[in-house]
């Protein structure tokens, strides 16, 4: 019988970010069934988005790891790290292997504008920021010239809010954190006095959070800037604002009045939240030197949404770094089902389904699942609900016997296609170099930033010690 000590549930994780750890520790808290679950991970580090995607001077937020880390510490629990799906492993490959396959590996790619100029250099999706200035491996080598006097942040949700901070923040500031060194010199460098930020809708549908918007005009170097006018609503978003808005939208609405009548404080940047706009092309030669911007309005449609329109109106800017953060797309996997349309995998409660029929032993959570919302802590339910799913199908007997299901039976495959996997150890080797390389500059960490140091360094933990 599946789940019991001589014969374990074995589930592959395909994704170490929050929603795949939250899995993890549902499956393994599971007193009554014998569980062992393997996590993969493209990079040699766990955490997913919690490393690479929280900005670094959000310490606090990235505390979630010691919960992760109590995770990995549980009996049954195992890290391949620089094992990559459909590069060294494939759908089939982990089927074959285990029991079930909860697939956690996120939304990778970001959503274009579609306008004319977005190709242009200086024009490029806020992940590359972040991911640069995190340290992140695929990111690690991209250039951003910072040396133009403005920059246009298309977005309002917390991504924006994260690359706009970041770009205003101190060279002090700076060196407290983990940002990766190459970041912290470019962006001591960094000559943008002026950081547009646009939304397409109101102010009332702006998707902040409240603490990163009220970040904003809280900034040791940079004035924030809402005009008046911009919060005087239409009809359909004032109704909205007091009979359907959720409490953060109130009391985002609320902070931005505030930024209005604030004054100037005559800091050296400028922060400029604008509302109703939209990048209607990117001009300039080989470069972006300039943003032709588009005023919209409000109208509700037939389902009753409050939805942008185009009026016609334009305005050019000068600006020479355009920094979209509009949303991400998760990535299809040969050999499981995909909704294009929405870029998720098709599922029923994080059950993977295709033509409506249930994909047996084949599970979701996560962005993967549900599509880029939430925060942090919103994958612990979604997981859970995912867990429960599996659960469910092992007491129904849903969940299939596999004859490769045995406990070396990854390990054997990797040797041949991957000997150079990072396992938890070796990513608790990289991450004791990291913290040590910190400590004397009085910094958490400093990251390593290259796949192939990050693989020698964990490589030193398998190394017999010196006499």
């Amino acid at each position: 019988m599946i789940g019991s000590p001589d014969n374990p549930l074995r589930v592959a994780i395909v994704g170490s970010g929050p929603a795949g750890f939250y899995a993890a520790e549902h499956l393994l808290r599971r007193e009554d069934v014998a569980v062992e679950v393997d996590m993969l991970d493209r990079l040699p580090t766990p955490f997913g988005l919690v490393r690479g995607g929280v900005a670094p001077d959000h310490p606090k937020i990235k505390s979630v790891i010691r919960v992760y880390e109590k995770t990995a510490a549980r009996d049954g629990f195992r890290f391949f790290g620089n094992v990559e799906l459909g590069r060294d492993v494939s759908a089939p490959d982990l089927a074959e292997r285990y029991n079930a396959v909860i697939y956690a590996y996120g939304a990778e790619t970001d959503r274009h504008l579609g306008i004319p100029g977005e190709e242009l250099a200086g024009s490029g999706p806020a992940t590359a920021f972040v991911g640069w200035y995190n340290g992140h491996p695929d990111y690690a080598g991209h250039e951003f010239d910072l040396s133009c006097e403005r920059a246009v942040v298309i977005g309002n949700g917390n991504v924006a809010a994260d690359v706009t901070r970041m770009l205003a923040l101190t060279e002090d500031e700076l060196t407290t954190t983990d940002t990766a060194d190459h970041a912290i010199e470019g962006l001591a460098d960094c000559r943008i006095r002026e950081i547009l930020v646009l939304g397409r809708r109101g102010p009332v549908q702006a998707a902040f959070t409240n603490p990163e918007l009220r970040e904003l005009g809280e900034m040791v170097d940079a004035d924030i800037h809402v005009d008046p006018a911009q919060l005087e609503l239409d009809a359909d978003s004032r109704q909205h604002l007091e009979t359907e808005a959720d409490i953060t939208q109130r009391k985002n609405f609320e902070i931005l009045t505030a930024f209005a009548a604030k004054e100037p404080e005559g800091k050296p940047r400028r922060i400029v939240l604008r509302f109703l706009a939209s990048p209607i092309e990117i001009q300039g030669d080989g470069k972006v030197e300039r943003v032709v911007i588009g005023n919209n309005e409000l109208r509700r449609d037939e389902t009753g949404a409050i939805r942008p329109h185009d009026t016609g109106e334009r305005e050019t800017i000068e600006a020479g770094l355009v920094l979209r953060s509009i949303g991400y797309k998760g990535v299809p996997v040969e050999g499981i089902p995909f909704d294009d349309r929405r870029g998720v995998i098709p599922n029923e409660a994080g059950r993977v389904v295709e033509g409506g029929n249930q994909l047996e032993g084949h599970y979701v959570v996560g962005w993967i699942k549900r599509g880029p919302s939430g925060v942090i802590g919103t994958n612990k339910k979604d997981a859970q609900d995912t867990v429960n799913s599996l659960f469910e199908d092992l007491e129904a007997g849903r969940v299939p016997e596999r004859s490769g299901a045995e406990p070396g039976a990854l390990e054997a495959l990797l040797a041949e296609r991957r000997p150079d996997h990072v396992t938890y150890a070796g990513w608790q080797t990289i991450d004791r170099t990291e913290v040590e390389r910190g400590e004397p500059q009085g910094r958490p960490r400093v990251k390593i930033c290259s796949i192939e140091e990050m693989v020698e360094v964990a490589s030193q933990e398998a190394a017999p010690a010196s006499p």
